[in-house]
């Protein structure tokens, strides 16, 4: 493909793009189509000779889009948003044809700049102490890009678990690594992310998970007595994760009693609000992070609440030398003069190749500002307000969450086999799409407003939906 076959087929992509978002409304928000549909539909070989771009275009709509779920729908109530704005886009355009590899200053100077830079920016949006600015020269701390909130929490792990072996090696210097390896636990509450599972497997230590208060939230009293627990019993506490809004139901726990109990123990804090820490871009909602000024670590993702396309996972740390300690492999071919006076972000994080990210995080916040962004959460936060009206107004239904952020936890007052039949029957209709989750053994469904351009139709027509598919399947189960 040469440049003018680039420009007349980029310019027709643009409208099909354009005339997508514009009409999604119009498509089943998910598949009718079942595992290995596409096996049928595609050659298993590819092609020996290349073939024209506009045929390949022909294949979009009955090959790709038949297996589509869209998750820009207005209908689309699942999982948390996912940001898709035209800025972020026309970024990611723009990053893609430039193809840095920004794994060090002297790789590329503006996409490393800049990363420092945006996430100054939105760390002074949301409130976060200087300490967590880059810009602070007296602190250390930083922000950096990730891909996922699963990837900050893996290596919150893992550079508190370098800071914990080298405390006690300093204790006990001839003792083996995996000896004290063997030691360390780590904390998070039962509504955390099922990534911290994941990071304490990979980490090789112990995970003790906590149970929760009546509204899911961690508390401190709970995080001290298992902490005094499992020093009694020869154990080394060194990591907690609290969560800012958690997945199963926005949940909030309280880093202002935790954040003491860990300091006290020398213990790594680290502050997961992949979701709802967008939120503190509002005053209303800074409550939430009432205490942040003890945490290491905090994360948030502008791909679910800030209207930025994945991946983009924001990442501070109140130390980036704690950060890198653990990470740094310096090999002569990755060197450069301008190392002592510049950041290079192949040391935050696990791999060494990084996209120009930073570029679309900061179209978004110049195209919409902070008060659009605002605008655009506190939209969502009113809609889940009306949503939760309709279902107290219904006493077939109960709530199961405090409607807090843009998350309504509901169920039919039942079973939890009523409730799964009534989930499963609406989103096989394709016309709202909901997914499941479990809060004390109760089976709940997860309403989340989503699409950007959500409004008060949107909230009414899958109410309806869901209303008269309870009507269709009855109250209780035969």
């Amino acid at each position: 493909m040469n440049a003018d076959e680039f420009r007349e087929q980029g310019k027709k992509m643009i409208d099909y793009v354009a005339k997508y978002l514009d009409t999604i409304g119009d498509r089943r928000v998910t598949p009718n189509v079942e595992p290995g549909y596409l096996k049928s539909l595609i050659p298993l070989e590819a092609p020996e000779i290349g073939e024209k771009f506009d045929d390949i275009m022909a294949d979009i709509e009955p090959k790709i889009m038949n297996g589509m779920v869209h998750w820009q729908h207005p209908r689309f109530h699942a999982y948390f948003p996912s940001g898709a704005s035209y800025p972020s886009i026309l970024a990611d355009i723009l990053g893609d044809v430039l193809g840095v590899i920004g794994f060090s200053w002297a790789s590329g100077p503006a996409c490393t700049e800049m990363e420092g830079i945006v996430l100054d920016w939105l760390g002074k949006m949301m409130g976060l102490p200087e300490t967590f600015l880059q810009s602070n020269e007296k602190g250390n701390g930083g922000g950096c890009i990730q891909t996922s909130a699963s990837e900050c929490v893996l290596v919150s792990i893992l550079a508190a678990r370098a800071l914990a072996i080298q405390k006690l090696k300093k204790q006990s210097p001839n003792a083996d690594e995996g000896v004290l390896l063997s030691k360390l636990m780590a904390y998070c509450s039962k509504e955390a992310h099922s990534c911290l599972e994941k990071g304490s497997m990979i980490a090789f230590t112990k995970l003790r998970i906590l149970d929760t208060d009546e509204n899911f939230c961690l508390r401190g009293e709970t995080v001290k007595k298992a902490m005094e627990e499992d020093i009694k019993n020869g154990l080394v506490p060194f990591f907690v994760s609290t969560t800012i809004g958690t997945t199963s139901c926005c949940s909030v726990d309280n880093i202002k009693e935790i954040g003491p109990i860990c300091e006290q123990n020398d213990v790594w804090l680290h502050v997961d609000a992949a979701y709802a820490g967008c939120a503190q871009i509002c005053d209303e909602f800074r409550w939430m992070f009432e205490g942040i000024e003890y945490a290491m670590s905090v994360n948030t993702n502008p791909n679910k609440w800030l209207l930025t396309n994945f991946d983009c996972s924001c990442f501070w740390v109140r130390d980036r030398f704690k950060l890198t300690q653990a990470l740094v492999v310096d090999p002569l071919y990755l060197q450069h003069s301008y190392s002592e006076r510049s950041v290079d972000y192949r040391h935050w994080g696990i791999p060494l190749s990084r996209r120009f990210r930073s570029l679309k995080l900061w179209f978004v916040i110049r195209i919409y500002g902070i008060e659009g962004l605002q605008n655009y959460i506190r939209n969502h936060v009113k809609l889940a307000k009306v949503f939760e009206g309709y279902v107290k107004a219904d006493d077939r239904f109960e709530i199961m969450n405090k409607v807090d952020m843009g998350l309504v936890c509901f169920r039919l007052k039942g079973s939890n086999g009523l409730n799964q039949k009534l989930l499963s029957t609406i989103n096989a209709s394709g016309k709202i799409h909901m997914v499941p989750a479990s809060l004390n053994d109760k089976y709940v469904i997860r309403f989340c407003v989503c699409s950007e351009t959500a409004t008060e139709d949107d909230m009414k027509f899958a109410w309806n939906v869901i209303t008269q598919t309870a009507g269709e399947i009855g109250t209780t189960e035969r």
